[in-house]
């Protein structure tokens, strides 16, 4: 929704960085257009994360249908912040992430109680290129297509885990919904320095 606020500001005021102020934070987002094209980029928060515990993330695993073995061990369960609050579930299979399927008021009890805004569902195709899915209970949402937020939690969850991203990653988002998104994000070295994300917006008619 960042983005998109972001390309529909450029349209109203031209390009240009505008200050937001957020539930839980303030951040800035870009906007700019390259001819036909909207784009934005968001700043985000500073970044933090720790590890789940095994009894969240198996409450977790339960409301999607799946168990501990169907987590990738390369990118264990945490919670990680961007802006707002999320728990990660890294899965070891692109299939089990375009089954996902759970109930949407089991996920908003399980989520408002833990004080989660989404829980990030994702695969890792290559080391900077990720799928991922962004159930949106706590807000009576099934499914996020695009998520800054979560994909800057995300990313910075990555640099604290020392992952080798390159300094960059590429998030796939709302593809198995009808809705494909791509999101960048760029990595600065410090830990919990601010993520930027970056993306282009399409008109809805």
């Amino acid at each position: 929704a960042t983005i998109a606020l972001g390309a529909a500001l450029v349209r109203k005021f031209g390009n240009g960085v505008f200050a937001l102020i957020l539930n839980q934070a303030n951040i800035t987002v870009e906007g700019f257009c390259d001819g036909a094209n909207f784009a934005a980029a968001l700043q985000s928060p500073p970044t933090r994360s720790r590890p789940a515990s095994s009894e969240k993330a198996g409450e977790a695993l339960a409301l999607f249908g799946h168990e501990p073995g169907d987590l990738d061990p390369a990118l264990p369960p945490a919670l990680i912040h961007g802006g707002a609050d999320h728990l990660l579930l890294a899965l070891n299979s692109r299939d089990a992430l375009a089954a996902m399927a759970y109930d949407l008021k089991q996920g908003q009890s399980f989520m408002r109680r833990e004080g989660l805004v989404t829980i990030l569902l994702a695969y890792a195709e290559t080391p900077r290129l990720f799928h991922t899915r962004n159930p949106f209970a706590s807000g009576g949402v099934y499914e996020d297509p695009a998520t800054g937020a979560a994909t800057a939690a995300f990313a910075g969850y990555l640099r604290d885990l020392g992952w080798p991203h390159g300094g960059a990653i590429d998030i796939v988002q709302g593809e198995d919904m009808g809705m494909r998104s791509r999101l960048h994000a760029d990595i600065p070295p410090a830990p919990g320095s601010s993520i930027r994300v970056s993306g282009t917006a399409r008109l809805m008619d």
